[in-house]
């Protein structure tokens, strides 16, 4: 009797450190989430202050949007990596062209939403990091020995890594 409630105390014990990694998941990536957000609304500012000093550059803001689009439209953890890359991708270019425009990186305006926006890609970085970490931790929690018996039986499975979309390792190629 005694080794079924040691068994039984410790089954509840790994189920409830499985749901505590688990919800550490779910809060780690609505950093991540709420950081894409701030970047997501510091573009349109961004955008707006740029085109008015580089109005002939209409193909690079169309993509930073189609860009912002797709995020804010991406549901999984795949889904917005990809997207996050493809709108990081876009911002890049979008810098470049500010590289062509000296008047603008003096305008005070756009200065305080390039800081804004660097601050938010750095913040951004820490989350997708912190985010990754707990995920780490949760899988390696549901596939080790004796839990891994608990998390089958209670049906937790492994969660899915942000990772960086193919090819971003690259650096964006801009033609003028």
């Amino acid at each position: 009797m005694a080794v079924l409630a040691i068994v039984l105390i410790a089954g509840v014990s790994m189920y409830n450190g499985m749901i505590s990694t688990n919800e550490a998941i779910d809060s780690k990536w609505s950093q991540v989430e709420n950081q894409l957000q701030r970047r997501s609304d510091l573009i349109p500012n961004l955008v707006a202050t740029t085109k008015g000093y580089a109005a002939q550059e209409r193909e690079i803001f169309t993509q930073v949007a189609e860009a912002r689009s797709k995020l804010a439209g991406a549901n999984t953890v795949g889904e917005k990596a990809q997207a996050d890359a493809e709108l990081s991708d876009a911002l890049s270019r979008l810098l470049v062209v500010v590289e062509r425009y000296p008047e603008l990186k003096s305008d005070a305006n756009f200065r305080q939403l390039a800081d804004e926006l660097a601050g938010t890609e750095n913040r951004l970085t820490v989350a997708r990091k912190d985010y990754n970490d707990a995920v780490q931790a949760y899988n390696t929690r549901i596939k080790r020995f004796p839990s891994n018996m608990v998390a089958n039986m209670a049906g937790f499975t492994a969660r899915e890594y942000f990772k960086a979309a193919e090819g971003t390792q690259e650096v964006p190629q801009v033609q003028f």
